[in-house]
């Protein structure tokens, strides 16, 4: 199995696309803690090839995000094709990426997302349609079936496999699960022994140590993170770790992390062009950065307050100050895996 962009690790970790979640400050943070790839949360098709501006600024990416692959949406082979041609154009990413996962409502109503499994045919002629119209590669990311009735992750790998998609991401949950349940590993495992294709196990990783052991249980080409990443960006060098068996860095205490956190923040400020409306958008990862912090229920009001981002500063300097006073007891950072989350 080869990836179809050069790579530096023969297990690359990918930061899963995700809605809201994966800009370009967050994909940048996330480089640099060791994210192997990334990708841009998921984009309408309509959407690029009609240039509307709120779609066509989620396109924008510097340099050091590569490699970076663009996902994009939608149930029409030839506006999926032209968005592509658009984006390989114009925007130049290393690859191309298909969203057949997404259980959200009003993506399925479409029949995009995770709505393309009811129809198998459809699948294969919008990743036909794709590479018609790109010189990059086409990837494809898919769930194991719309519903437990058509579960059916094998056949959905085989017919993305067929048409030409040069890498698969299996989410192991169907889309009626949404994001509850477990996520089927052992589904992940039939998969990669199926294609031919690098295979990448998606699903329920929250810990540096779930990547390792999504590795040895499914023996897949490479891991996506997705939820697990929320707040703890330093996942990957941790779990890069664990993979090639050296030790693992620490995690962050608690004035490292809202250094990190502060850097994020700087980010977003800077690339949004409405600070008031980043620092809304922001106010998710603030409190994903400090939960099960003790004394965090006061500390995420007062974050998730913000109309600036220019406000974080202060906020975490008072907290660090209560630390410092003893008013919080602080004698040890919450460790990684004593919070559940789904990827």
């Amino acid at each position: 199995m080869r990836f179809p962009v050069a790579l530096a690790n023969s297990i690359p970790l990918y930061l899963a696309p995700m809605a809201g979640v994966s800009e370009s400050p967050f994909r940048r943070l996330c480089r640099r803690f060791g994210a192997d790839v990334v990708v841009t949360e998921f984009l309408s098709a309509e959407g690029i090839r009609r240039e509307n501006e709120a779609t066509i600024s989620k396109l924008r990416f510097g340099p050091e995000e590569h490699p970076i692959g663009v996902q994009i949406f939608g149930s029409d082979p030839i506006a999926m094709g032209d968005a592509a041609a658009l984006v390989t154009d114009v925007f130049a990413p290393d690859f191309i990426d298909i969203n057949f996962g997404c259980p959200v409502k009003k993506v399925v109503k479409r029949n995009g997302g995770s709505g393309c499994l009811k129809d198998l045919t459809l699948v294969a002629d919008i990743i036909k349609g794709v590479r018609a119209r790109t010189h990059l590669p086409v990837t494809a990311k898919i769930r194991s079936g719309w519903n437990e009735e058509m579960r059916d992750p094998v056949k959905i790998a085989r017919v993305c496999e067929d048409a030409g998609a040069a890498v698969i991401a299996l989410h192991a949950r169907s889309r009626t699960q949404m994001y509850t349940g477990k996520s089927n590993w052992d589904e992940i495992a039939a998969v990669v022994d199926a294609v031919s294709v690098p295979v990448l196990g998606n699903g329920d990783i929250a810990t540096p140590a779930d990547v390792l052991r999504m590795r040895e249980h499914t023996r897949c080409a490479g891991v996506m993170i997705g939820r697990g990443s929320f707040g703890q960006p330093w996942i990957f060098d941790q779990a890069r770790a664990l993979l090639n068996g050296t030790p693992m860095p620490a995690t962050p205490a608690v004035a490292e992390r809202f250094a990190i956190a502060l850097d994020h923040a700087r980010m977003a400020d800077a690339y949004e062009l409405d600070q008031r409306g980043a620092a809304i958008e922001f106010r998710k990862h603030l409190g994903w950065y400090v939960k099960g912090l003790p004394g965090s229920a006061e500390l995420r009001k007062r974050l998730h307050a913000v109309t600036s981002l220019m406000e974080v500063e202060g906020i975490f300097a008072d907290y660090l100050a209560a630390v410092a006073r003893g008013d919080i007891d602080h004698r040890r950072a919450p460790e990684h895996g004593t919070e559940t989350l789904a990827a």
